[in-house]
């Protein structure tokens, strides 16, 4: 039987594997110290926010190393992108467990140092420990804007087009696939869909240019419909989605066809980190211009009216779709 590679220790691992991915940031103190010093720029403000991705919830622990590390990272900036923000620093918490070898590790910190240099963020500080349950990553990230120009859950205006970026059902369909096999769809589908799951596209460059023409926005993470609940209650008003036109990627059409989820699983699913976000009508033609620039699909997929904070998700015929379970929850 092949013996696992030793985990190093607590010190020497920060140093060999995480001290190197604080060397852009000067506030980091090379992670010598126990706090980090950082202000922001002139004429902006930071916005933060924190997510953790654990074992058996998030990822799988076959699951390459790199990509966990990706995830981790990735979910973040898909908050900051949300918020219109350009990433900056990002702060890490892991607590290990037993199976963590050295390697891992080190492919871990190949992940992030991959993420960063394409994201232009750096590791900032943290800490690490040792658990007796399953590995948990929980990272804080930092983030800028100039000053007000935040997006927020609240702010959609009745009237507001309903828009998201890229495609939605994705990930949800990834993790079927990972745990339950392909479900017939052929070696190219399932791994764009693994991939999907796997290693989201944080929206960042459509993000910041929506900062200042978008009324609201949020992240598809818990699942577009679920998301675009918590924006339509924070922003009091009544959000309509028409069904058939939200965006559905040519894998994402095949599983459907071949029986392995219905739409309606797809616009629940959760893991997309898509932004959804509402404009105003005369947005219109500058939205375009930004999918055109960035390479990013944006769809119009609704709208908002005066109402009470609730989603109605209409199918094609204008009758409203039942959703006993409109996104993840974990609890």
């Amino acid at each position: 039987m092949k013996r696992r590679a030793p985990r190093p220790g607590e010190f020497e691992l920060i140093a060999r594997h995480l001290a190197p991915l604080a060397r852009g940031e000067k506030g980091a103190f090379g992670l010598l110290d126990d706090a980090a010093l950082i202000a922001p720029r002139a004429g902006h403000s930071f916005v933060v926010t924190a997510d953790a991705v654990v074992e058996g919830v998030h990822f799988l622990r076959t699951d390459p190393a790199e990509l966990v590390a990706r995830k981790a990272l990735r979910v973040n900036l898909s908050d900051l992108a949300a918020k219109g923000a350009r990433p900056r620093r990002y702060f890490m918490t892991i607590s290990w467990p037993d199976w963590v070898d050295g390697p891992w590790v080190e492919a871990f910190a190949r992940g992030l140092g991959q993420d960063q240099e394409a994201f232009g963020i750096h590791l900032a500080g943290g800490d690490t420990t040792r658990t007796p349950g399953p590995l948990s990553i929980s990272i804080t990230a930092i983030g800028e804007v100039r000053g007000g120009t935040m997006l927020r859950r609240a702010g959609a205006k009745a009237g507001d087009g309903l828009w998201v970026t890229g495609s939605v059902g994705d990930a949800m369909l990834g993790l079927k696939v990972a745990r339950e096999g392909s479900g017939g769809l052929s070696a190219g589908d399932r791994d764009i869909l693994l991939g999907r799951y796997r290693v989201p596209e944080p929206r960042v460059g459509v993000g910041i240019a929506l900062a200042g023409l978008a009324h609201a926005a949020i992240d598809v993470s818990d699942g577009l419909v679920a998301d675009i609940a918590h924006l339509a209650r924070a922003s009091r008003l009544t959000v309509e989605i028409r069904a058939a036109d939200v965006p559905l990627s040519a894998p994402a059409l095949r599983a459907v066809g071949t029986g392995l989820a219905s739409v309606r699983d797809l616009l629940s699913g959760g893991d997309d980190y898509e932004i959804v976000f509402t404009a105003p009508s005369a947005a219109a033609a500058r939205i375009r211009a930004i999918s055109r620039r960035m390479g990013v699909a944006i769809t119009c997929i609704g709208a908002c009216r005066k109402g009470g904070g609730d989603v109605v998700v209409r199918a094609a015929d204008g009758n409203p779709v039942a959703f006993s379970r409109p996104g993840f929850t974990h609890f």
